[in-house]
């Protein structure tokens, strides 16, 4: 299995077998650092740059799954990030997606301790 992983300082990221690190800034804008790759899958955790949501969902192969969890409006209550312009606005996350992936799941929710946070969640799929 390969795996590729994008962060600007990819030496961060352990090395693993299979694993591909490209160091790429997914806020310094154009152009998206991926090019025409697509992806099986794609896994995004606890970001939120809203111009590469586009970017993100079209690098879904055909059949290819999303899984997106990051921070909504109601984490400031419990610390970082707080600014509301990175934080998920009520819906915002499924409508992103809408009608251009099939919603497998998706959900709005207050953790609980020790991990306190107001977070979306999604799971869906690119057509075939």
């Amino acid at each position: 299995m390969q795996v590729t992983a994008v962060d600007r300082d990819p030496d961060r990221q352990p090395d693993a077998p299979g694993l591909n690190k490209v160091k790429a800034d997914l806020e310094a804008g154009r152009p998206w650092p991926l090019g025409e790759r697509r992806f099986d899958l794609i896994v995004v955790t606890n970001y939120l740059y809203r111009p590469i949501l586009p970017d993100i969902v079209g690098a879904l192969a055909p059949g290819g799954l999303l899984l997106y969890e990051t921070f909504a409006l109601g984490n400031e209550r419990f610390g970082k990030p707080s600014n509301p312009d990175f934080l998920l606005r009520p819906g915002e996350l499924a409508a992103a997606v809408a009608g251009r992936l099939e919603i497998l799941g998706f959900e709005e929710v207050e953790l609980g301790a020790p991990r306190a946070a107001v977070v979306q969640r999604i799971a869906a799929r690119a057509p075939l």
